[in-house]
């Protein structure tokens, strides 16, 4: 559509959820248009613009700087003039202010002199008292409110408007160039930037040999639009976007074909092979055939292709990923999000160079299998599945083993409470390869600690661990003997994991400006305990203003009134 000047100029939203490849999209179709000299394309992040006080203007200015860049030396100073009349706007900080006067104040006295005002300044012939004028209509129509003017006092349609349009399509045309704007991110600013940036395209739009693509989550603009207009009806927020984007194109979500073709060039992609080109043009030629009978590709093929051995590391990763790819697609919690999937790999990475590196038994599939149940199932079903490893002998549950030889029929009386609501995932997950049976799991359970959210920390701890992160919380004295027994009943090698416990609260509460029990608990510990120290001076190295109280309880020093309090 947008190299089809029939179908110009036109207006097409991409649309779809957070992470299933909007931007991705853009890049892909922007490299293709890059072909062909004739495109002049332009990409525009609405959230780089965010927190900046020309957000308003900037994607007007983007477009006149490109198009005069893009210009021949023929036409740099008709470039230059059109350049100057968005950027003397920015400067002044009017450009805001002008739009909203030219799309419609009332023509009352205030309001007419401020309209010429605005000429002279597209004109550039303005002078202070244009500003001056421009700044009060603006004003003045904001405390009016336009509930209070009757419509045949609006200014419409105006002709400075029309002058601004008329300029950049007369430019465009004697460049003979075609202008295609990508917007993206827009459903990540605030509402007031991101219907400042519709607002500000609407300008652009609909002149000759233009095209717009914005990429965004509907419903996040549609919301940005309510907010923005004070809640107006479904109707009309329909209306809005409706009558900014001719064309929706909403991207599908990933099928299970597209989820392993896309795992195997991750794992591909990150092994860094030569041939990694030719595998991917192999597997889109099968997922372009999808539709019909010919079957899919399968990893063989890319063994073949890549020439690995039946023991390459990189094999057996294809492997892996290619089990997982199933659960992947048609999980509920995933659903074949792209962004969702490549964030799941990299913990799956992160954990196997932890593994490797601490000397782990624990393959790259079996902490696969793992992080999909964390993934997949809610915290207090990963709270008991933690539990169930630290509790059984040698970190091999017997009920893992009898789960995975279990029929269907019976299996959901004997999962856990909280596994049961996940019937259909776990009933698929069982089944996985490799199986759990009679391994070790306690490593497995270590490494999650490593990336779950700080919060489920203390579902790892012991019960006498975390007893004492509660007595120890509550340290009223650096002299505490209930808080010293708590800490001679923590097993050593859970020490650093209370320490971390302890820091998590600490940091709900940023006020440091009194002594507080939890920091007492803290320094105590710290004192008996090595690693806890250590973790408890990095917790400080990111505290900038130190009270004199923390400093002495780490020097070990009575804290302040401590001898006035005896």
């Amino acid at each position: 559509m947008l190299s089809d000047d029939s179908m110009l100029p036109i207006s097409l939203g991409v649309y779809g959820t957070w992470g299933v490849g909007k931007s991705s999209i853009l890049r892909l179709v922007e490299q293709q248009l890059a072909t062909d000299k004739r495109n002049l394309i332009i990409s525009f992040d609405a959230w780089l613009f965010q927190d900046f006080d020309e957000a308003k203007s900037a994607l007007m200015t983007v477009i006149a700087k490109s198009l005069y860049e893009a210009s021949p030396e023929t036409l740099k100073e008709r470039a230059a003039g059109f350049y100057r009349r968005i950027n003397k706007l920015k400067v002044l900080g009017l450009a805001a202010d002008v739009g909203a006067l030219l799309a419609g104040v009332p023509t009352l006295g205030l309001f007419t002199k401020a309209a010429g005002s605005a000429e002279d300044m597209w004109k550039g012939t303005s002078d202070e008292e244009d500003v001056e004028a421009v700044r009060d209509a603006t004003k003045a129509a904001q405390e009016r409110g336009s509930g209070l003017l009757r419509p045949q006092e609006k200014r419409n349609a105006p002709e400075e408007i029309a002058a601004f349009r008329e300029e950049f399509g007369a430019l465009l045309s004697s460049m003979g160039r075609r202008l295609v704007v990508f917007v993206d991110n827009l459903d990540r600013c605030l509402p007031t930037n991101a219907i400042a940036t519709l607002e500000a395209m609407r300008l652009f739009l609909f002149l000759p040999n233009t095209a717009f693509v914005v990429a965004a989550d509907e419903e996040m603009i549609r919301l940005a639009v309510s907010k923005h207009f004070s809640e107006p009806g479904d109707r009309h927020v329909t209306d809005y976007l409706d009558k900014l984007i001719q064309i929706p194109i909403r991207v599908p979500k990933l099928g299970l074909q597209e989820v392993r073709a896309y795992l195997a060039m991750l794992a591909i992609a990150r092994a860094g092979s030569e041939k990694a080109n030719d595998v991917r043009d192999f597997l889109i030629s099968k997922l372009r055939k999808s539709w019909s009978d010919e079957p899919p590709f399968e990893v063989k093929d890319i063994q073949v292709m890549l020439d690995l051995p039946p023991d390459d590391e990189l094999l057996l990763t294809l492997e892996a990923m290619d089990r997982l790819a199933a659960l992947l697609a048609h999980s509920v919690r995933i659903n074949g999000n792209p962004r969702i999937v490549k964030r799941m790999l990299n913990v799956i990475r992160m954990r196997s160079a932890v593994a490797k590196r601490r000397g782990m038994a624990l393959s790259e599939a079996f902490i696969a299998k793992l992080a999909l149940f964390e993934r997949c199932m809610g915290e207090e079903a990963i709270r008991d599945f933690s539990s169930l490893v630290n509790s059984a002998p040698d970190g091999k549950p017997a009920l893992l083993t009898e789960l995975e030889t279990i029929e269907n029929e019976s299996l959901e009386a004997r999962l856990p409470k909280t596994w049961q609501k996940h019937i259909d995932f776990v009933s698929d997950w069982l089944k996985l390869e490799p199986l759990l049976g009679g391994v070790d799991l306690r490593p497995a359970v270590y490494l999650s600690r490593e990336t779950l959210p700080l919060r489920t920390l203390s579902a790892h701890l012991s019960p006498l661990a975390r007893k004492a992160v509660g007595t120890l919380l509550k340290t009223v004295s650096m002299n505490s003997k209930a808080s010293k027994d708590a800490i001679d009943q923590i097993p050593s090698e859970e020490m650093a994991d209370v320490m971390d416990e302890i820091i998590v609260a600490m940091n709900r509460n940023p006020d440091w400006s009194r002594i507080r029990s939890d920091f007492r608990g803290a320094a105590l510990l710290a004192k008996a305990n090595p690693a806890g120290y250590e973790k408890l001076v990095r917790f400080l190295a990111g505290i900038p203003k130190k009270p004199a109280w923390m400093t002495a309880m780490m020097k070990d020093e009575d804290e302040p009134g401590a001898k006035r309090k005896a």
